[in-house]
């Protein structure tokens, strides 16, 4: 990673002009909801929407990945223009670059912290068990297809890619498998390519009775998930274009909730899912990424009501570094003992939960992590340290 000042590109490049402030605050608005939902105290006391849908289904947990792919695409809009003036050879490489970077990063925070306790001693992790995808890792192949895509295609060609991309993968999932989580063809491309000792063990099969190897960022899934960003993309362009207007606000509502119907008529043969990523979830994700947009620009940029918007801002100005450190400190808080438990087991059992209850005590626990990580972000800030791959 390479730490730039104020006038250098972000990692996700930030629009400078205050004309997009929406953008950056939907960006941290993302990174913020990321943090909230992967941090609760308990996992046993998390309340409903703060879940993921068990299969099919999509509660507000469920958005706030698909809206960072989806930001994703609108900084793209704003960065691929210098990108392409640079030639061929140099867009390819700034490409593939930060894809590498990226998953690297992924791979390495799925490792951390290298070490675990075995019969009382400290020993290296070894790679047998490595989980090999992960969010980081969906983040940069999607960014990698997205990018090679509006790249080198006009936006009506690249919107046609990504619709076909969607119905092709539906075709897909149909051709080699079902829509179930035992049966379907992400976990068997995975199974085939990785083995289960490298696949996330978090789903339960009722089938089953039990937990079994599958990953909701697998390598099949990558596909929709080029879609999240290039629709991304596209919306930034536009907004871009037709800059803060009344005019361009009622097509991005309008757009937005065409996007919804068609993920609703869509799920009645190829349901609403996160795990797999399905087509449906795409357009439902983006109606809903457009919409919420709509209303920041229309509170922000229209009405001027921008007194609220700091906090989001921080997030967005330094994303996936914040989102990085999100994964690492409560790994290093799990290795410091307190009593019988950890750091972590301690605040919550031992502070938060006394105080708050179970479920409000884990939801505490989460909102602290932001507003943690929302301080280191501002500390960045005000000295203009934004780090980027």
């Amino acid at each position: 990673m390479q730490t730039l000042t104020s006038t250098s590109e972000p990692l996700v490049n930030k629009p400078s002009s205050p004309r997009f402030l929406s953008l950056d605050v939907f960006r941290g608005m993302t990174v913020a909801g990321m943090i909230l939902v992967n941090n609760p105290g308990s996992w046993e006391y998390v309340y409903a929407p703060l879940r993921h849908a068990s299969w099919n289904g999509c509660t507000p947990t469920d958005l706030v990945f698909p809206f960072f792919l989806f930001a994703v695409g609108n900084a793209l809009s704003f960065a691929i223009g210098k990108y392409v003036s640079e030639g061929t050879g140099k867009v390819l490489q700034k490409i593939f670059t930060r894809t590498l970077l990226i998953f690297g990063i992924g791979l390495l925070l799925n490792w951390f912290p290298f070490f675990k306790l075995q019969d009382g001693e400290w020993v290296f992790k070894t790679f047998d068990k490595l989980r090999i995808f992960g969010v980081l890792q969906r983040i940069a192949l999607a960014y990698m297809g997205g990018a090679l895509v509006v790249a080198f295609f006009k936006p009506k060609q690249s919107f046609a890619i990504a619709c076909g991309l969607l119905i092709g993968y539906w075709l897909i999932l149909l051709g080699f498998g079902d829509l179930t989580l035992e049966g379907n063809a992400v976990l068997k491309l995975d199974k085939w390519l990785l083995g289960e000792d490298h696949l996330y063990h978090g789903y339960y099969s009722e089938v089953l009775k039990q937990n079994i190897a599958f990953d909701p960022e697998g390598l099949l899934s990558f596909i929709p998930a080029i879609a999240s960003v290039i629709f991304g993309f596209l919306v930034g362009r536009f907004i871009k274009e037709k800059g803060n207007t009344y005019e361009m606000l009622s097509n991005l509502f309008v757009f937005g909730s065409l996007a919804i119907f068609i993920a609703l008529c869509w799920n009645m043969v190829f349901p609403i899912n996160k795990p797999i990523w399905s087509s449906s979830y795409v357009f439902h994700t983006t109606g809903l990424a457009m919409i919420l947009l709509g209303v920041i620009i229309y509170l922000v940029d229209l009405k001027g009501y921008k007194g609220w918007t700091n906090f989001f801002v921080v997030f967005g100005k330094n994303p996936l570094f914040i989102y990085v450190l999100s994964g690492i400190i409560p790994k290093l808080m799990s290795l410091v003992p307190v009593g019988d438990t950890n750091l972590s087991g301690w605040l919550y059992s031992g502070i938060l939960q006394p105080i708050a209850g179970d479920y409000n005590g884990s939801l505490l626990f989460a909102i602290l992590n932001v507003l943690f990580l929302w301080f280191i972000g501002l500390m960045l800030d005000r000295k203009k340290i934004y780090i980027r791959v």
